[in-house]
């Protein structure tokens, strides 16, 4: 080391959990124990920025041998960490999207509902007699352009999606027997999910879809005053006591998979804490995942950025709670930090934020592709629709345009390869610009991803097991990313 060595701030993030150090390695997302050494290295290129071996020997002549600080430099440099006068290499190589390996595919089976939620974020959304029900010609198309483009997937998906879904319950019944004969012939498997306001739930629907293995999610934002608030009929009534009473006997009869609940927090409703313990331990859901509203259209129903700063604080302390029963081999149910927990896991390095447009499309009730479910009915172009097949120089102009980072700050930042610049509708919604980063976010996401890391830290020393237990088995579960961890809810 002649001319020094330059420390390379934006691969390298450190973290202190307990009495250890945990080195993040950016570019990779892995995670390394930083021994007193490499601490002590890694504190002095951070210190100088530019080190010489001059500035090596006088730091730690007397404290380390020569070859030892050699070993830990190289795996610095290897790790580009630290870097000499060669280039650095890109996190991911620009991309040139040419294939569309679809596994999912999503029916908007209708626009109708029969509540009148207040934050609602479709923009195709109408009451039930206006309802514009999907027929079964475009979902058959819609399985067809599945199999076609997902020829190298052995499994794929279709999700239901509304409005509210199980006000088409025809259509979806006839789309599940051509998705399943299909399927069968070609030797492919399939599952189904669906989100519903489980108002419309009776027995024989849920022995129906137990009987086809559904995923299912039910729309609900906690106890009843909290749950009345937003979640109303078109009357303007609560729905807790209905919602509550079917959810109660869909968790009772229904065997097939996990059922779980997703939480929309709007102004005013921060307590993460108490809504989790509810929908969890009083009504008895597998899981429990949150997304606060920041960019709906009505700003009425936004968290203030006190009130977000205030959510995240509550969701570390039921990532606290999390930790707890985790270490004892016990999963609590907070899907938002399971979701986390799975990423460090799976060492989750992504150049786009989802799978949106490359591994899934939205389907409206005319056939048109929407690059998610959050954009039926907005102004955003289809890219083609179920007879034309995709518009796939379009769709990959956009995506390998929002997959290059250059010029924004997504560039440098320390959780670049698990935000990948964040929600493409979040991005629509707060900045009418579906290419620009989720930049009200980013303070929040690092503080929130440095707590996962250090929860998945203690894990792994304390109970390596539970990884075993309950994220492996999820991994190999359809566990389907259709939705972004802070998704708004429907």
């Amino acid at each position: 080391m002649t001319t020094g060595l330059q420390y390379i701030a934006h691969n390298a993030h450190d973290v202190t959990v307990g009495d250890k150090r945990i080195l993040f390695h950016i570019p990779t997302t892995s995670l390394f124990d930083l021994d007193q050494m490499s601490g002590d290295i890694l504190d002095l290129f951070k210190e100088k920025t530019t080190v010489s071996q001059a500035d090596m020997e006088a730091r730690f002549k007397d404290r380390y041998a020569p070859e030892q600080l050699l070993d830990v430099v190289e795996d610095f440099l290897e790790m580009e960490i630290i870097k000499g006068d060669s280039p650095l290499h890109p996190d991911h190589e620009k991309i040139k999207i040419e294939n569309y390996p679809l596994s999912t595919i999503i029916l908007n089976v209708n626009t109708g509902c029969n509540l009148g939620c207040t934050y609602c974020y479709k923009e195709d959304l109408t009451t039930p007699a206006k309802g514009e029900l999907m027929g079964f010609d475009v979902a058959k198309k819609s399985i067809d352009l599945l199999l076609k483009e997902g020829q190298s997937r052995d499994r794929v998906n279709v999700v239901f999606f509304g409005g509210e879904p199980l006000s088409n319950l025809p259509l979806i019944k006839s789309a599940v027997a051509y998705a399943e004969e299909r399927c069968a012939s070609v030797g492919k498997k399939v599952d189904f999910s669906l989100t519903t306001n489980a108002t419309l739930l009776n027995e024989d629907i849920v022995d129906y879809l137990n009987d086809h293995k559904f995923g299912i999610a039910i729309s609900m934002d906690g106890p009843k005053a909290t749950h009345d608030k937003n979640r109303k009929t078109i009357g303007g009534k609560g729905t807790y006591d209905v919602v509550s009473k079917k959810a109660q006997m869909l968790l009772k009869r229904y065997t097939a998979r996990p059922v779980g609940a997703r939480v929309t927090l709007t102004a005013g409703v921060t307590d993460v804490v108490g809504i989790h313990n509810h929908l969890k331990y009083d009504l008895g859901f597998a899981e429990v995942g949150f997304a606060p509203v920041t960019s709906g259209d009505i700003s009425l129903f936004n968290l203030s950025n006190e009130e977000l700063y205030e959510v995240f604080q509550n969701m570390k302390k039921l990532g606290a709670h999390y930790l707890a029963e985790a270490l004892v081999g016990r999963n609590n149910g907070f899907s938002n930090m399971h979701q986390m927990m799975t990423d460090l896991y799976e060492g989750t390095n992504k150049a786009l934020p989802c799978g949106a447009g490359i591994g899934l499309l939205a389907v409206d009730h005319e056939g048109g592709l929407n690059l998610c479910h959050r954009f039926t009915g907005s102004d955003i172009d289809k890219y083609g629709d179920v007879d034309s097949g995709i518009k796939k120089h379009e769709l990959g102009q956009f995506l390998e345009g929002r997959a290059d980072r250059d010029g924004t700050w997504c560039d440098s930042c320390r959780i670049r390869n698990l935000c990948s610049g964040g929600c493409y509708h979040e991005s629509y919604a707060t900045y009418d610009d579906i290419n620009k980063p989720t930049y009200h976010y980013c303070d929040l996401m690092r503080d929130w991803i440095d707590f996962g890391i250090g929860v998945y830290s203690r894990i792994l020393q304390e109970n390596p097991h539970y990884f075993e237990q309950h994220v492996s088995p999820r991994t190999l579960l359809n566990t389907n990313r259709t939705f972004n961890p802070l998704d708004m809810g429907k």
